[in-house]
């Protein structure tokens, strides 16, 4: 029969039409916890209302089309003026558009509002991965801002507001505003002491002129910017909007657009200042101190975006193997794809679990919920955003050659996948940090031991694993040589303190077994085969 060569069989259907947070039952599971009872069934109707939208297959189609079509700079228009704008495709607009609305800039001050945000910017990053960066500035730029209570109050209500209103106009006659976060310039990277843009008085009302440069400004296009610049007091933090109060144009020189591995349909930007005209945020010389809150929140973001990186990734393995046939039998049935598969499954759902006991300190608030923060956040930072990338190797291959095609998505996962643990301070910036809180913040410790001991006794290779972390903890001698090592096991008792007291029986041992115990090898797939593998996967199974 003519055309019979082309019938196609044995291929996996796409994975669309579905709810993205409710069947994943890890982070639905984590939800239910950590909100209060009387909030979650709005909460879980809102994000399974999210989850739709995500697995729908226009807005999948939105997330290709995005990163097929990045953005254009265009420095000046037809005439020759400057106008330093940035043009992004339709789907890129329709994106963000739903990512506001969805309320994933407005979590401070919203009751539960940091894991309802959590859990939904977990999702809403599945789809594609570019739009969290301008969302994540947005909801972290609060912090910093409350430096200044006057400024709070002029721009928060914007920086929450679910409207998406794009176009450069003045803040004051905007529905809603974005912000971006320019520190890093050519000669620091993380060490923004050595920032040389400069910042002169202009009056005694706080605002100044700036004229220097940053090296990388990511969503150039935002309403509003939160930089770093040496004022005569010293290293300082400034407001630079893009429009100014009488309408016209601030100077935001765009330069260059970065041409990036991953991350494509955002805009990253090379900007110059020159007599810019900016607002301090906070005192004089205590700028890091002023916009580390930012930082801190950021940061959280970035395990946000990676566990909703490896969830997508395991999704899609365990969705392909699932319809997939060779050698007789179905992938998922295979003993040693079922072990890659569970090996996959166990880490997405050890960073969702650890991401939404983060959030949920953040909404607590208290003085021992913050104390957990300061070592927990950039430990999890550090360890989280590294997993990602070899899982979304992993994961890819599950799949095959076709995992190597573009049009699968899994290409688009990989690329993404280094960019959170380089992101608002790389590896060793992360591992530093937790170095100089366990040295100078003894509570902070404190703080992660009252969260271990709530496991105490329910894994004998968990107990171990804390009792060496304990150990490596007693000799700081030539500890910063030591200090990935260290906050590696720390994050990883973390972990498994949440697995062995929340997750299936099955998820936590198949954990403290080989992240813990020992029992298993430096690749996916090397799970000991005595496990029941089989719940494991079939719990990471998405729901088509």
């Amino acid at each position: 029969m003519a055309g019979s060569t082309h019938t196609v069989t044995n291929q996996a259907p796409p994975l669309v039409g579905h709810d993205v947070f409710s069947s994943d039952r890890a982070l639905a599971e984590a939800v239910r916890r950590h909100v209060p009872a009387e909030l979650l069934d709005e909460v879980l109707d809102e994000l399974s209302a999210l989850g739709r939208t995500s697995g729908a297959a226009q807005v999948q189609e939105w997330g290709a089309q995005a990163n097929e079509n990045p953005p254009r700079l265009r420095t000046h228009d037809r005439y020759g003026h400057r106008i330093d704008e940035v043009d992004f495709h339709p789907a890129w607009h329709r994106l963000l558009s739903k990512g506001v609305s969805a309320g994933l800039t407005a979590a401070w001050g919203r009751p539960g509002g940091h894991v309802r945000r959590a859990a939904g910017f977990l999702v809403w990053t599945q789809v594609e991965a570019g739009n969290g960066c301008p969302l994540s500035m947005t909801h972290a730029a609060v912090p910093a801002l409350r430096a200044d209570p006057a400024l709070a109050a002029e721009w928060e209500p914007r920086l929450a507001s679910t409207v998406y209103d794009r176009g450069l106009r003045p803040a004051r006659d905007k529905a809603g505003v974005l912000f971006g976060m320019g520190m890093t310039e050519k000669q620091g990277g993380s060490d923004v002491r050595a920032n040389t843009t400069s910042a002169r008085p202009l009056a005694e009302d706080g605002t100044y002129e700036l004229t220097g440069h940053k090296w990388f400004c990511s969503a150039p296009m935002s309403d509003g910017f939160l930089v770093l610049a040496q004022a005569p007091g010293g290293l300082t933090c400034f407001l630079v909007p893009r429009v100014l109060a009488d309408g016209t144009r601030n100077v935001f020189l765009l330069q260059r657009l970065k041409d990036k591995l991953g991350n494509r349909s955002n805009a990253s930007a090379e900007v110059e200042f020159d007599g810019t005209w900016a607002r301090r945020v906070g005192e004089e010389g205590h700028g890091v101190r002023t916009i580390i809150g930012m930082v801190a929140a950021t940061r959280l973001d970035c395990v946000f975006g990676s566990a909703g990186l490896m969830r997508q990734a395991v999704a899609q393995a365990v969705h392909h193997c699932t319809h997939r046939e060779a050698f007789g039998g179905k992938l998922v049935d295979k003993p040693l794809m079922r072990n890659v598969l569970a090996d996959l499954a166990i880490e997405s759902e050890a960073a969702t679990a650890l991401a939404l006991r983060l959030a949920a300190a953040y909404d607590d608030g208290g003085e021992q919920e913050r104390a957990l923060l300061r070592l927990a956040v950039p430990a999890a930072k550090y360890w989280v955003t590294k997993r990602c990338a070899p899982v979304a190797v992993e994961a890819a291959e599950c799949l095959g050659g076709n995992g190597y095609v573009e049009e699968s998505g899994m290409p688009r996962l990989v690329r993404e996948s280094p960019l959170n643990s380089i992101w608002e301070g790389a590896g060793n910036v992360q591992a530093l940090d937790v170095l100089r809180a366990l040295q100078r913040e003894p509570g902070a410790f404190d703080a992660v031991l009252l969260e271990l001991g709530r496991a105490r006794g329910a894994d004998h290779r968990l107990d171990g694993a804390v009792k060496r972390l304990l150990t490596e903890l007693g000799d700081l001698e030539g500890v910063e040589g030591r200090a990935r090592r260290l906050v590696e096991r720390l994050a990883l008792v973390l972990q498994g303190s949440l697995l062995v007291r929340y997750a299936p029986p099955e998820v936590a041992d198949a954990f403290c077994a080989s992240r813990l115990g020992g029992d298993g090898g430096a690749a996916f797939g090397t799970l000991p085969p005595t496990l029941d593998l089989a719940a494991v996967v079939e719990r990471a199974r998405p729901v088509a």
